[in-house]
């Protein structure tokens, strides 16, 4: 609900005093954000404002809007609000949850921590203070609520830590069984194939001597164009003075993965593994067609080794198990 009050937009805001606020039937009356005229959720103890929800992702936003209509926009900025604001319930409960846990002895050592963070954040900056506090208010946050949610984030970590399974490494069949399942997603280099080709389909031909095979004639002249290549003419003036007046006969330049051609130019990119750049190859006859082709580039697809992608692997699993403990 309030992901879709905070996207619907309203040009008058509701504007209330505390004195107003503590009437209102809420769960919550007490420790209320100061009031801005904006929207606020309730979670738990902790309260999370529509500038906490917008401000990470306000120029990405922004740059929607430009860009589209209204009900574009509102199918584009939906899930991405949904996840942010669900990212903010998540970490404030978790945070309640770890605050209680810990207990009140908790809050000098957190100080410390936060202390040391703002000043890292600074440094992130070159130590310019005022760069450092523009970048925090274009995320709708000033020091106080920056200092907030690093408290936030690092306690619910470390209650995340202490939740996690204990004494379960990962087995070494676990990552190989992983591997095998994501390796064409995550760890593949899609191949590339680039030629320049000639394509005749004789059966198209027109002005022939019908005395004499098609696939005859055919061949003499694709002989012809492939000696007129090979004793250095340019592949692509000879490929378009030929294709001007021919319709059975068409040339271009093909750019594809090799395993993306399919039947009858899947043999173009067997034919290109056994090649170098701009040598020429012809003719090919296959499935009523006859090609010439001029290699320009091919690199086959390649995945990378398990021993190679191990640790990535390996970690992988710890980020799924951390999730699912998340969850």
């Amino acid at each position: 609900m309030a992901a879709g009050l905070i996207l619907a937009g309203c040009e008058d805001k509701p504007q209330f005093t505390q004195e107003e606020m503590a009437k209102l039937p809420l769960a919550k009356r007490e420790g209320l954000p100061e009031v801005s005229g904006g929207f606020t959720l309730a979670v738990g103890d902790q309260t999370i404002t529509s500038e906490e929800v917008i401000g990470p992702v306000f120029e990405k936003l922004a740059a929607a809007a430009q860009r589209t209509d209204f009900e574009k926009f509102r199918s584009v900025a939906g899930p991405v609000i949904e996840q942010q604001l669900m990212e903010k319930i998540v970490n404030a409960l978790l945070y309640s949850r770890a605050k209680k846990d810990a207990g009140d002895k908790i809050d000098d050592e957190l100080d410390k921590v936060t202390t040391a963070e703002v000043r890292k954040y600074v440094m992130d900056f070159g130590g310019d203070y005022a760069k450092a506090e523009q970048s925090l208010n274009q995320m709708g946050m000033d020091w106080s609520k920056f200092e907030q949610y690093k408290k936030r984030y690092i306690l619910s970590q470390s209650y995340l830590a202490q939740k996690m399974p204990k004494d379960q490494p990962i087995m070494y069949s676990e990552m190989t069984s992983a591997y095998n399942a994501t390796k064409e997603q995550l760890y593949a280099t899609p191949g590339v194939l680039r030629f320049r080709l000639i394509d005749l389909e004789p059966a198209k031909m027109r002005d022939i001597d019908a005395s004499r095979p098609r696939q005859e004639q055919a061949m003499e002249l694709i002989g012809g164009i492939v000696k007129r290549i090979k004793q250095g003419e340019d592949f692509e003036q000879v490929a378009k003075e030929y294709s001007k007046p021919n319709n059975a006969l068409t040339a271009g330049e093909v750019n594809a993965a090799p395993d993306s051609l399919v039947v009858p130019y899947d043999v173009l990119a067997q034919k290109a593994a056994t090649m170098k750049p701009g040598e020429t190859a012809g003719p090919i006859e296959v499935e009523g067609h006859i090609f010439v082709m001029q290699l320009v580039e091919y690199q086959p697809k390649n995945v990378e080794p398990f021993e190679k992608v191990q640790n990535q692997v390996k970690a992988r699993i710890s980020v799924e198990r951390m999730r699912r403990a998340i969850d």
